[in-house]
C-alpha cells in the first residue's frame, strides 16, 4: 500500500458510515468498516462483501465494533452507555467484540477497533482493574486471529490513554487517532495529543470539529463540521502525522447519516482537500504518493 491512501468510514447495515456505492462513486481505495449486525456477521456475508470490495479495488483496513444500547445524545449519556466501560454490559460486549474479531478475520483484515468508553480515572478502583483484565482477555483473543486492537481517541486525555495502554501491557494494543474527538469531548488539543501518543498510532480519522464554549467544554459537545472548516487545522495535522512516521490510510469520517446527500458531498470535498494536502506535504518531503 502506498503512503497515505485516502479512506472513508463505511457501513453495511449498522453504524454511521457511508454505503459501498458511495465509496465506489468517490473512487476511494480503502475503508474502515463498522461491524454489521450479528445476523450478517457470517462467512457467506464476508465472502460477498469481499467480492464487492475486490471488484471495486477497495481494501478493508479496520473493522469497528459498536453495540446496542450505546447513545451519544450528550457527553454524560455517552459516559454511561458507550464501549466496554459500563459494567452491566461489559461481559456481553467483550464477547461480541470477540465475534467481531472472528468476522474481521473472514474479511482478511488484521485490525479491529472501538471506542472503549470513559476509562475510570481511579486506577486503584475495582472497575478500572476489571477493565484492564477484560481488555487483556479481548486482546488475547484478537491475537489468536493475528490482529491488533486500536482504541479510538476522544474520551480520555492523551496522558490517561497512555497510562491505560501501559497498564494493559499487551503488544497488540494501539490507537486510532481522531483529532476531532479531542475537540468534541474537550479532552485536549489534538496536535499536542498526537505528538504525545504518536508511537501508538496505527490508524487515524480525518474529521474536523469546533470547540464548545469554554464554560461547557468537557461537559457539552463541540460541533462536528466538514473537513477543513473546524479547529483541527488539517494541514498541521497531516504534517504532524508525517513527522511521527504514520504511513497508513487517511480515513475520512463524517457523522451525518441522517443527510446522506450532504454526507456524500462533504466526503467528496474532503477527498479533494486531502489529496491536495497530501501532494503538497509529500512532494515537499520528497515522499511517494
Amino acid at each position: 500500500m502506498t503512503k497515505w491512501p485516502i479512506g472513508v468510514f463505511a457501513s453495511i447495515d449498522a453504524g454511521l458510515g457511508v454505503h459501498l456505492d458511495v465509496v465506489r462513486e468517490l473512487k476511494v481505495p480503502t475503508i474502515q468498516l463498522h461491524a454489521p449486525h450479528a445476523e450478517t456477521r457470517n462467512a457467506a456475508a464476508a465472502e460477498s462483501f469481499l467480492k464487492k470490495c475486490s471488484d471495486a479495488g477497495i481494501t478493508v483496513t479496520a473493522v469497528f465494533g459498536g453495540f446496542e444500547g450505546e447513545s451519544y445524545a450528550d457527553i454524560a449519556t455517552t459516559a454511561r452507555t458507550v464501549g466496554l466501560v459500563p459494567e452491566e454490559t461489559r461481559a456481553a460486549r467483550v464477547q461480541e467484540m470477540k465475534e467481531i474479531s472472528d468476522f474481521t478475520k473472514l474479511l482478511n483484515c488484521d485490525t479491529v477497533a472501538l471506542h472503549i468508553g470513559f476509562v475510570p480515572h481511579d486506577t486503584a478502583s475495582a472497575s478500572y482493574k476489571n477493565l484492564i483484565a477484560t481488555t487483556q482477555d479481548l486482546l488475547d483473543h484478537v491475537a489468536t486471529n493475528g490482529q491488533q486492537l486500536n482504541l479510538e481517541t476522544g474520551q480520555e486525555s492523551a496522558d490517561h490513554l497512555l497510562q491505560f495502554i501501559n497498564d494493559v501491557g499487551r503488544r497488540n494494543l494501539f490507537i486510532n487517532f481522531d483529532p476531532a474527538n479531542m475537540i468534541l469531548y474537550g479532552t485536549g488539543e489534538p496536535i499536542a495529543a498526537l505528538k504525545k501518543v504518536g508511537h501508538f498510532v496505527r490508524s487515524i480519522h480525518c474529521k474536523d470539529a469546533k470547540w464548545a464554549a469554554p464554560e461547557v467544554r468537557g461537559t457539552g459537545w463541540g460541533q462536528e463540521v466538514p473537513l477543513g472548516d473546524g479547529d483541527v487545522g488539517m494541514e498541521t495535522y497531516l504534517r504532524t502525522l508525517n513527522e511521527i512516521g504514520y504511513t497508513g490510510p487517511l480515513t475520512i469520517e463524517r457523522e451525518i447519516p441522517q443527510d446522506r446527500e450532504r454526507q456524500k458531498a462533504d466526503i467528496g470535498h474532503a477527498v479533494q482537500l486531502l489529496t491536495e494536502l497530501r501532494t503538497r506535504i509529500l512532494d515537499t518531503n520528497h515522499g511517494t504518493l
